[in-house]
Parts: C-alpha cells; structure tokens; sequence
C-alpha cells in the first residue's frame, strides 16, 4: 500500500501561520505602545488639571531679612503664640473671624498670651501676597491689626476666586480702616515689603511649617484652625512649662523688640 503524501504543513492546520511567518509587530509591541499612550494622557491630564497659579513670588535679589512678624500683647506675657498663616487661606479666616476675637479678649488683653503673625503665604493663592502687603504697608501706619481683620473677614472679596486684580477691593479696605492712601499706594506700587514677607516665609520653610493655619505655643507645633476651648488648653499647658520671669523681664519674650513689627498693644 503505497504511503500517504506527508502534509506540508506537518500537522498544522491550513490557514496557520507559524511566529516566524507573520507580518508586523507582535503583541509585545502592542502593549507596549498602550502603556505608553496611557502614561503620555495621565502625564497631559495632570498638567491641565493642576493649578496654574504656583508661580513663585520669590525674588531671590532681595536681601535676606530675620523673621520677625507683628506682635499683639504685653511683652511680659509667660506665652507667645507663634502664628504661621496665610490671608488667602479659608482655614485662617475662619479662626480669625472665629476663635480669634476670644482669644483677643480672654487671653491677650489679660495679659496671659501675645501673638506674634508670621505671613506664610501658599503658592496655591495667586491674591495672598497683595493681601500680605497691603497688611505691611497698614503696619507703616499703625494699622497692622485692623487690615488683618478686615482682610479675613472680607476674603470673598479679593481672593482668587472673586477677582484676578485684587489690589482694588483691598485698596477699599484699606480706605475703610483710615489709611493715607497716598503712602499706602506708594508702599504697595513699590512693593515695599517684600522682602519682610519673603523672610516669614522662610522662616516657615525652615520650621517645616506644612499647612495653614499653624500655630507655635511656646516651642510645641499645632496645625490647623483651633476651636477657643483648644486653644485655650495649649495656653494653660505651654503656661505650666514656661520658664519663670525676672523682675525686668520675661523669658519668654524675644531678646529685642522686632523691627517694622505693630508695638505690642491691647487687642481691638
């Protein structure tokens, strides 16, 4: 019996192609090119969703300043409070409107805490730094504490999401505490203070300050916008730990009164 013609595709089934045979780049390929494609739109979706106000302010030409910020209370008090905020900021206005005129009266005014404000101005708040000059060029006046006032309780006023030019709806708050315009406009076409502010803000940097607002009582570190009760406890405990007082001065105090800092008053 005569054998069988041996098929030439040993076994294969007809319209089989072997790996070697066929045309055109493999799966591997495939995939690798859709990984690709899904890395490049996550990259592209990332940059049109990301904030297009983190611009930094910073000029690195200024001179380096010491931190000093602006003090409100008795230079002898047995606490200072170290405050780290931002005008912008929703979190600080709400303490400041809030917890703060408390404080202000229970704590401040009797003698047990002074505050001192740093400015701490996140890159995330495109208005933050108008708002923290103009509360340099009020300080020029006097008037530091009443545009830091006015500033928190009008944020829906000037900040990033009511209007990209700010420095209107501030003049009118400056305007409304009693300013002179004149200096007041010179101070904020000059951009003044600057270099103050920059000097906060590194301050923060270097204290690793992560949110605002911060608050500093007497060395411990506590982030986020504190109810009074809480704020009050952190008092009472930083006034237990507090080293005791000479006759001519407080402990606690700085070493030198700041300079282009409000003279520690009364609260308003």
């Amino acid at each position: 019996m005569a054998r069988q013609g041996v098929d030439g595709g040993r076994g294969r089934r007809p319209g089989v192609v072997t790996a070697a045979k066929r045309s055109g780049p493999g799966r591997g390929f495939w995939v690798a090119l859709a990984g690709i494609a899904i890395v490049g739109i996550v990259a592209l979706a990332w940059v049109a969703s990301r904030p297009k106000n983190q611009v930094s302010h910073i000029d690195p030409n200024l001179p380096a300043l010491k931190a000093e910020g602006y003090v409100l209370g008795s230079p002898t008090a047995p606490v200072e409070v170290v405050e780290f905020a931002d005008f912008e900021c929703p979190a600080c206005g709400q303490y400041a409107v809030i917890t703060e005129p408390q404080v202000r009266t229970e704590l401040v005014n009797t003698g047990k805490v002074r505050i001192r404000y740093l400015d701490f101005p996140l890159e995330v708040h495109r208005n933050t730094w108008d708002a923290s000059l103009a509360a340099a060029c009020a300080n020029d006046q006097g008037k530091f504490w009443e545009m830091h006032d006015a500033l928190f309780a009008n944020q829906d006023r000037w900040n990033g999401e009511a209007t990209s030019r700010p420095r209107g709806p501030i003049s009118d708050l400056a305007k409304g505490i009693g300013l002179d315009m004149n200096k007041y406009g010179a101070c904020m076409d000059n951009d003044t203070h600057r270099a103050q502010i920059q000097a906060s803000q590194r301050e923060g940097e270097r204290r690793q300050i992560g949110q605002t607002p911060t608050f500093i009582f007497n060395g411990t570190v506590v982030p986020g916008a504190l109810p009074y009760d809480a704020f009050r406890k952190y008092v009472e405990e930083a006034t237990k730990n507090a080293p005791a007082r000479t006759d001519s001065t407080s402990a606690a105090a700085p070493a030198a009164a700041p300079t282009g800092s409000s003279t520690a008053k009364p609260a308003p």
